[in-house]
């Protein structure tokens, strides 16, 4: 399995007094590591054999094309609120330092299919969570999130549906 460790610079105090920022820019501008990182998240998708990869506004969408493309499968984008047009089901949640809100258009078609969520960082599991919900609002079933970096001490993996895989964890 690809070592994303390698790849990732701290930030303490980032963006405030007591939260590390975990910053995987180094990893994106290695060409090499980015085709293991998407490779490895492929991988972990695979014997799920979704019909979709879901991904979160915005680092999430950094991956969710190259491994659908990878499975042969389609792609599914979680905006935050107001960034998507026509009818939209939104739902609200709480991040560890405000609120925020994520959406969906309602005419997705999710009904009935088997999804897996990739982004890039669980820490409480807030945002994860509420794009679970609409995935399953719309009817989508969640099978599995897969996310770069997870911060266990925080257990957002609790509040998720599916399997949870970390390339990760902190």
């Amino acid at each position: 399995m690809f070592d994303l460790n390698r790849h990732i610079t701290t930030y303490p105090d980032f963006p405030k007094e007591g939260i590390t920022f975990y910053d995987i820019s180094p990893m994106l501008e290695d060409a090499t590591a980015l085709q293991n990182c998407v490779a490895s998240l492929a991988e972990l998708a695979k014997p799920y054999q979704p019909d979709l990869i879901a991904g979160i506004d915005a680092r999430g969408f950094l991956f969710v094309t190259p491994v659908a493309l990878a499975l042969g499968v389609g792609a599914l984008m979680i905006r935050k609120k107001g960034k998507l047009p026509g009818k939209v089901i939104d739902h609200a949640y709480a991040l560890e330092y405000g609120e925020a809100s994520l959406a969906i258009q309602e005419d997705r078609h999710v009904k009935g299919k088997t999804v897996v969520l990739v982004d890039d960082l669980l820490a409480t599991g807030g945002t994860i969570a509420a794009a679970n919900h609409l995935i399953t609002a719309r009817g989508g079933k969640i099978v599995a999130n897969i996310v770069l970096i997870e911060l266990t001490g925080l257990k957002g993996r609790d509040h998720l549906m599916g399997d949870v895989h970390a390339l990760q964890q902190y």
